[in-house]
């Protein structure tokens, strides 16, 4: 059996270096949530992947200190993840797997631990505005270590990397344009700097929002090119009944990239309705224009105004921009027909064995995922 463990409990013997677990598989919860959030899936996990993985839920960033912010709540487990790392000294790879918010928290914690590889790395971006100087770049997936460590999976279940700014990005507001307005200034009494992040107003207005930075290089972090260095990336979203996160930002698309999702099961993993490659689409990587600026400034300052609507749409375009540099698997997933459908954001994880359960297909169709991915990395080479 794997090794699982949770918070600081890390035992440490000589086996650790001579035959201890050699992948670490970080596991992630999201807001006002804690390590307990994974019982389910840490087991289940534990008994599929073998005696290799050292399997680990995050405790650094429990309840309420995931309204301190996005950054900080990234720094604090990348801190959590080195110590990680430094006790057990049998590591060589490395993976994460993050639940709704925890995705963000992945993705900002992994640009903290990047180490590139400078035969192959890209040139970091424009200080100001966190762009990319160098239009021709578009193959991010070589080289460069997390925490000294080779990536393996980054994998998000209900992240809204896109943010939950727009419609329907915020379901429980059920597409009521009154209500998504009203949302966006009170976010912060209620999450803090969390929630300012996630409506994407946070900052002064000539710069970009966290999650647009988050979606480039730029002098916060190599977020990018630290994404491009796993070998597998995956999105899980809900295609319905999620009332924390939207398809479009959980699955990183386009409105118009939806589509009717197919309503039969894949086989053997009830729920889990699709599974696609998106290959990585060239492009000059997220922008900050003058117009974002002042269509930012608009939203600052006047949250409640049809003006907001284009700033939605500018930002969500160019974070779209950045994230597809890389490709991406997407397995879309349909509670509709589980008896408590509205569990959605913790069917798919798992939250509570009893409650949810509904999700344990997901969490098969997870667990294979990674056992397979493992199997090619070890497999001999000819």
């Amino acid at each position: 059996m794997s090794t699982a463990t949770q918070g600081n409990s890390i035992a440490i013997t000589a086996s650790n270096i001579n035959n201890g677990p050699e992948h670490l598989l970080v596991l992630v919860h999201g807001i006002m949530s804690g390590s307990s959030d994974w019982t389910y899936t840490e087991a289940e996990l534990t008994k599929h992947l073998g005696k290799n993985f050292l399997i680990y839920a995050s405790s650094s960033n429990t309840y309420t200190k995931t309204f301190s912010g996005i950054d900080e709540a990234g720094k604090r487990l990348a801190d959590e993840v080195m110590q990680v790392v430094k006790k057990t000294k049998s590591l060589k790879r490395i993976s994460f797997l993050a639940h709704s918010l925890g995705g963000l928290f992945a993705r900002y914690a992994v640009a903290v631990l990047y180490s590139p590889d400078t035969s192959t790395s890209g040139k970091l971006g424009d200080p100001q505005n966190c762009t990319m100087e160098n239009s021709e770049r578009t193959n991010f997936s070589k080289g460069g270590l997390i925490a000294g460590l080779e990536p393996i999976n980054f994998i998000t279940l209900a992240t809204p990397h896109l943010g939950v700014r727009g419609k329907n990005q915020l379901p429980f507001l059920f597409g009521v344009t009154i209500l998504e307005k009203i949302a966006a200034p009170v976010a912060s009494l209620f999450v803090g700097q969390t929630g300012t992040q996630l409506f994407l107003t946070d900052g002064n207005p000539n710069k970009p929002p966290l999650l647009l930075r988050m979606a480039s290089d730029c002098e916060d972090g190599k977020f990018i090119s630290a994404l491009g260095t796993f070998r597998f990336r995956t999105v899980y979203a809900n295609v319905s009944y999620d009332h924390m996160v939207g398809w479009r930002t959980s699955s990183i698309r386009r409105e118009t990239e939806l589509g009717k999702p197919p309503s039969q099961f894949l086989d053997g993993y009830k729920h889990v309705v699709d599974v696609k490659y998106c290959t990585p689409v060239p492009s000059d990587g997220s922008q900050f224009t003058p117009r974002a600026m002042k269509a930012k400034e608009t939203a600052q300052n006047a949250s409640y105004t049809e003006n907001t609507v284009e700033y939605h749409q500018i930002m969500e375009e160019e974070m779209i921009r950045g994230l597809q540099q890389l490709g991406w698997n997407k397995v879309d997933v349909n509670f509709r027909s589980a008896t408590l459908p509205f569990f959605a954001h913790y069917n798919i994880h798992v939250k509570n064995e009893r409650l949810h359960n509904a999700g344990v297909g997901v969490i098969a169709h997870v667990a294979d995922s990674l056992r397979q991915s493992e199997a090619t990395i070890l497999a001999p080479s000819f």
